[in-house]
């Protein structure tokens, strides 16, 4: 399983050493704090299960939900799990832009 987070790219298994009081270095792996997330869309309707790191998750929660943070966040910053994701999400809200505007335009034309 990846140790990369699905919302930021930037976030992944950094190397380093552990450096003891005798100033011995050994080798060591500094892992993100990765877990399993679900997300309800409204757009698209459906639960979203994503493997993230919780600074992502609060992240996206500070941006009002799944929906808002992928329809503002840039396709440079996401993964390809994301920037699929971001797609749809824009897809699906486009049309449903479409349709209420139609709904508003038949409803102002009726009275």
């Amino acid at each position: 399983m990846s140790r990369k987070c699905s919302i930021n790219i930037k976030k992944g298994v950094l190397f380093g050493n552990r450096v003891s009081h005798s100033n011995r270095k050994t080798k060591h792996q500094f892992k993100p704090n990765m877990q399993n997330f679900t997300f309800k869309s409204d757009v698209l309707k459906c639960n979203i299960k994503m493997r993230m790191t919780v600074n992502g998750m609060r992240t996206v929660e500070h941006n009002g939900g799944i929906d808002a943070y992928f329809s503002s966040a840039p396709f440079s910053k996401l993964s390809k799990e994301g920037a699929i994701l971001k797609r749809r999400i824009l897809k699906l809200s486009t049309r449903n832009d479409n349709k209420n505007n139609d709904i508003l335009t038949d409803l102002l034309s009726s009275i």
